[in-house]
């Protein structure tokens, strides 16, 4: 940028002056904000992690996967990744509460310890909130000879 100034002799000199632009907002624009994740997200991530784990059979108790494959039956019903899952989410921080089946024969603290690992990992990657605990109630045990807990058809169609 050119500028004309006047020397202390009162002559006019074009010299070089190079401004700064002007930054409105002050500060990173990275930290300007507010992000906020609701519980139901934290819950979605853990879940999904959880089942990613060997030795994880279902998440939720038996009544909430019969309550839950009468929902995935109606039409426009969908899955959800959230059964047996519950977190407290604040601001930097978050706690879960996971309810597993889990397969027979494997070790239930090995199918605990990388079900803590996996939760974990995967919230505070992608939610960047650190987890103070993982807290897991194993409900069951798939037996191999078990039938699948499916429900009763329903009698009208």
């Amino acid at each position: 940028m050119t500028e004309m100034t006047t020397t202390p002799d009162g002559d006019n000199e074009p010299q070089r002056t190079t401004r700064k632009p002007t930054r409105r907002g002050g500060g990173d624009p990275a930290t300007r904000g507010r992000t906020t994740i609701s519980d139901g997200v934290v819950e979605k991530i853990a879940g999904m992690a959880a089942r990613d784990v060997f030795g994880v059979y279902a998440l939720g108790s038996g009544l909430a996967r019969t309550f839950g494959a009468v929902r995935d039956r109606v039409p426009g019903g969908s899955k959800s990744v959230t059964r047996g899952v519950k977190a407290e989410v604040g601001e930097v921080q978050a706690a879960l509460d996971l309810e597993i089946v889990v397969e027979y024969g494997v070790s239930i603290s090995d199918v605990a310890r990388s079900v803590r690992e996996n939760v974990v990992d995967a919230v505070e990657r992608m939610a960047g909130l650190e987890v103070v605990e993982v807290n897991i109630a194993v409900s069951d045990v798939k037996l191999p000879d078990e039938a699948e807990e499916e429900p009763e058809p329903p009698r009208i169609q």
